[in-house]
């Protein structure tokens, strides 16, 4: 072999033939060079190239001039075997990473040579070449840490990138492997400009493999989810280099890790809810590998990039229609909320809130889906809201709750309204409800303020719509109330809350009615009372009743109460349209009213209200005789109740005797049950004896200890005075206190005062009370009580006729007119002609008050 003439010679005998193509020249291979170049090379540009070709042939490590070679080639090539079944040569790998440490500004090129070697393997399909490769850049990245590793890591990503782009499973996932190997290498300094898009893409097409061979597709897609992983991971934790949150990465990501979840089988037909709050153990499939992925992305986002996360499992579901049945998106929903980060779970909620706004045109079924799926996170949500995102939560759901009765057919059109519809409002209230549950109490009433305040106050409507609305809300506000705990009714009823809850109970609609009463059950019943009291019944005893001595923070709202509230109950009594279910929710209320509230302070306001109600039985015209006679029964029921409840027994035998007085005479329709009342009977006749009478009554009061002589005006005289001064002044006895003096005991005539100016309070007047006759001073202050009683009981015409009868008493005309007499001055003679004026009329009827 030499150059003769700017050619390049190759004798004959310098040339062997190999078992391959190629031929071997003085040693060196030349296999990339044809015969029929080799006879014959013009000297030009292609001798460079040849001459190249020839030097790297004879510094090959079988050639004798391999000794020019430079020292990390030399590493490199010894770690390769010459039968590659061998595997790597572990003795000069150890070489080469002691080289690399020692020289880590070697570690570039070691680098480039591993991938020049590795892309020569792969274009002639030596796999296993390429495997032992990997295996050694594998080593070299886990031993090296020095601040040059950016270098060697570029041709890492690029041998990575070239095996992914090879049609070789075995290669692709060889690669991911490896690069799951280098995220989890912590670099000393970021490279900003390295990209992930390539690997993003290939990834996600990788997840979304369809090789006919069905174990060869799981192991791709395994391998597709992990190299996910691995970018997420890589990315995620440092914010200077590429932001994997972007839209355009996000929408392959995402969907590429819900493919994989509802694609399997074996993990979706059947969701174990105990097992999604729980970290996935088992990764020995793309359902479980997938899962936990998305775990870890969503655990990562910060809060403004849940978003982010949301939005394409939004899309997700929307393309391929996986809202009807909700099973998926309720697991994948139920997993980010466990997933991510408390503080930001809302964001969960208000983002899915959102995508319900905007599919407010999609059919009923779809927007019932995912308010059901709605419902099924929220409660996650509420343990980490607070303030305005409460307010924000529960407005949305009420907007789309009003939106939905606006889609009513008008009841002209004789069309009737889809089920879908009433299925998307009970989601809707259910979400609330669940919402509501897991809040705290001071919250809870808040919300039920504000739902509150959100309902349509009107008497009556001749909008539908209007009605639905008002419907809808105080359904919303019974979810919410049957989550709350009553402790003291102060708080549970604030005084706007029960305001406008009173004035809805007088609605002219009996199914808003029923549902006021319902909440009230919910908001009085302490004691889980309200299942045994559901309907009216005279077979009760105390101990089926969980009882407690009611507080004084109790007695104190209801003396300021009483007369709103049970005003309001006596008009809902009045109204024609009652049915037997309004009339056991008032029986409800008022027993829980009873048990809850009612004191021997309290009582006698009650009982006034009893029987106002059985005097409306006798004397509205407008009710029904059935309506009526319901009213008898509640009348009879509750009476019982109270008798049993503040254990006045004489009261209790009173009305059993009446009870048994119904059922002597055959008047068992103005006894319960109030439903099985099928006979209507004339109730203008009505036996004597089978109604609550006012003596009767009083005397049962009296031998129980309870003296009505305590209340500020008439309680059984005048029935329904309260009832008539409601249109004056409902709460003129009780909250106005201009006219009042400031000691309620003062001002209550049948009680002494405990203290006034003009008493003498000398020693010589403490002695004389100690030597004054006690049987003296109580006939005084029997006078004082009677005198007290006859102005208070006794009518007008009477009081009229006593004072007229009384002439020889003194009045106080006459001792003006002997002062006058008594004075001897001519000058005031005829001031005393005045006293021929006629007398003042209170003067001559009430000389008592003005005695001296």
């Amino acid at each position: 072999m030499g150059f003769a003439g700017g050619i390049l010679y190759i004798t004959v005998a310098d040339v062997k033939p190999t078992s391959s193509r190629a031929i071997i020249v003085h040693g060196v291979l030349l296999d990339t060079i044809s015969i029929a170049h080799i006879r014959r090379i013009n000297y030009s540009a292609d001798v460079m190239k040849c001459v190249d070709t020839i030097v790297d042939k004879c510094t090959d490590p079988g050639c004798c001039l391999s000794r020019m070679r430079p020292r990390y080639k030399r590493l490199v090539d010894n770690i390769f075997p010459s039968v590659p079944q061998d595997g790597l040569v572990k003795n000069n790998m150890e070489k080469l990473t002691f080289y690399a440490l020692s020289s880590p500004e070697k570690l570039d090129r070691i680098g480039e040579y591993l991938f020049q070697k590795a892309s020569r393997d792969i274009s002639r399909k030596r796999n296993e070449f390429v495997m032992i490769a990997m295996e050694a850049m594998d080593q070299l990245l886990v031993a090296c840490h020095a601040q040059t590793l950016n270098l060697f890591v570029e041709s890492y990503l690029r041998i990575v990138q070239k095996l992914l782009e090879s049609s070789e499973p075995s290669l692709q996932i060889l690669a991911t492997q490896s690069f799951v190997r280098f995220s989890n290498i912590e670099e000393d300094t970021p490279s900003y400009h390295r990209r992930y898009d390539f690997f993003v893409s290939k990834f996600s097409s990788m997840c979304h493999n369809n090789n006919p061979n069905l174990v060869t597709m799981e192991m791709i897609r395994m391998a597709g989810i992990k190299g996910i992983q691995g970018v997420i991971r890589k990315t995620v934790s440092d914010d200077l280099v590429e932001n994997i949150w972007e839209p355009v990465h996000m929408d392959k990501i995402v969907p590429s890790l819900l493919f994989n979840m509802h694609t399997m089988k074996s993990k979706t037909d059947i969701v174990v809810e105990s097992g999604i709050s729980e970290e996935v153990n088992d990764k020995t499939d793309s359902f479980s590998l997938a899962e936990s992925c998305l775990r870890e992305l969503i655990g990562r986002a910060s809060f403004g990039h849940v978003k982010s996360v949301i939005r394409p499992v939004l899309k997700h579901l929307d393309a391929h229609h996986m809202w009807v049945p909700n099973v998926f998106a309720t697991q994948c929903f139920r997993i980010l909320m466990f997933s991510i980060q408390s503080q930001y779970s809302y964001a969960v909620v208000e983002t899915l809130m959102t995508h319900l706004d905007e599919n407010g045109n999609a059919s009923p079924k779809i927007r019932t889906s995912i308010a059901d799926v709605l419902s099924k996170i929220i409660a996650i949500a509420a343990n980490e809201s607070v303030g305005p995102t409460v307010l924000e939560i529960i407005n949305s759901l009420l907007t789309n709750l009003r939106t939905s009765v606006t889609r009513r057919p008008p009841s002209n059109t004789g069309l009737s309204e889809s089920d879908g519809e009433n299925e998307y409002r009970e989601a809707l209230i259910h979400a609330l409800g669940e919402f509501a549950a897991h809040l705290p109490d001071y919250q809870k009433i808040e919300i039920m303020m504000f739902i509150m305040s959100k309902v349509p106050q009107f008497k009556s409507s001749n909008n539908p719509n209007d009605l639905h609305v008002q419907r809808m809300c105080l359904k919303s506000l019974l979810m919410v109330s049957t989550k709350y705990s009553s402790v003291q009714m102060n708080a549970t009823f604030p005084q706007s809350f029960l305001d406008l809850l009173l004035k809805t109970l007088t609605a002219s609609e009996d199914e808003i009615r029923f549902i006021v009463l319902r909440i009230l059950h919910t908001l009085l019943d302490r004691h889980n009372n309200a299942s045994k009291l559901s309907k009216a019944t005279v077979n009760i005893t105390k101990s089926e009743i969980n009882l407690e001595k009611c507080s004084r923070s109790d007695t104190i709202f209801i003396r300021k109460h009483a007369q709103d509230i049970y005003v309001s109950i006596y008009e809902s009594l009045e109204m024609t349209n009652n049915t037997v279910e309004n009339v056991e929710a008032v029986y409800t209320t008022l027993a829980l009213i009873c048990i809850e509230l009612l004191s021997e302070e309290t009582v006698l306001d009650f009982i006034r209200l009893i029987l106002s109600i059985q005097e409306l039985a006798i004397t509205n015209a407008v009710l029904s005789t059935q309506q009526k006679f319901h009213l008898h029964g509640l009348v009879i029921s509750i009476m019982l109740l109270v008798a049993i409840v503040t254990d006045l027994h004489p009261l209790k035998d009173y009305v059993e005797k009446v009870i048994e007085q119904r059922k002597l005479l055959s008047a068992t329709h103005l006894l319960p049950e109030l439903s099985v009342h099928n006979e209507v009977k004339s109730s203008s006749l009505l036996p004597a004896g089978v109604l609550i009478e006012e003596p009767e009554l009083t005397e049962a009061l009296k031998a129980s200890g309870i003296d009505i002589t305590t209340e500020t005006g008439p309680v059984l005289a005048h029935r329904r005075s309260w009832v008539e001064n409601t249109n004056m002044s409902m709460k003129g006895s009780f909250t106005d206190l201009s006219n009042l003096d400031l000691d309620s005991v003062n001002s209550t005539p049948a009680m002494q005062r405990r203290f006034s100016p003009n008493e003498d309070l000398s020693f010589e007047a403490m002695k004389r009370s100690l030597l004054d006759n006690p049987v003296v001073r109580v006939e005084q202050n029997t006078r004082q009580t009677q005198l007290c009683d006859m102005f208070r009981n006794t009518s007008f015409q009477d009081l009229v006729a006593i004072s007229t009868a009384s002439k020889d008493e003194e009045s106080l005309h006459s001792k003006i007119t002997d002062v006058f007499n008594k004075v001897d001055i001519s000058n005031k003679l005829s001031a005393v002609e005045t006293t021929n004026q006629p007398i003042p009329i209170y003067e001559t009827l009430f000389p008592e008050l003005f005695a001296f």
